[in-house]
Order: structure tokens, then sequence, then C-alpha cells
């Protein structure tokens, strides 16, 4: 499967602090012993950061959106 990227400048840099952040929080929570509010952190920051390497959103893709400044080719 093929994923035309459509996520790019600083939408995909707020991507990758945001799943940084989620991520840490998700850790910290999770060990605290609140693993609901935990997984749900660890999820949002493991897809943000999918989205940030792979340059696609499923979102955007379904709403027409590109922030991708280069071909949608590549």
């Amino acid at each position: 499967m093929t994923f035309q990227r459509n996520v790019g400048g600083i939408d995909r840099i707020a991507r990758t602090i945001l799943a940084v952040v989620f991520l840490g929080i998700g850790v910290l929570v999770f060990t605290d012993g609140r693993q609901a509010l935990g997984a749900g952190a660890l999820i949002a920051g493991a897809g943000l950061g999918f989205n940030a390497v792979s340059g696609f959103c499923g979102l955007n893709a379904m709403l027409g959106v590109n922030t991708c400044t280069r071909s949608a080719d590549s």
C-alpha cells in the first residue's frame, strides 16, 4: 500500500513535537496507575508519530487537505 504525502512543513514539525509530548505523558500516566488515560495518550502519540514519519494523514486525505509543499507523488 502506498500513501501519497499530504503532511509537510510546519504541520509535520508540530505533529513530531506533539507525538513526543503525548508519548511522554502516556508513559508517565500509564506507570502512575491510570492505564486507560495512559493508553489513550500512547495511541495518540503513535498516530501523530506515524503521520510525521510517513508524511501521510488519513483525516487530511478524507478532507482533501494537503500541507505538503512537494509533489504529492514523492
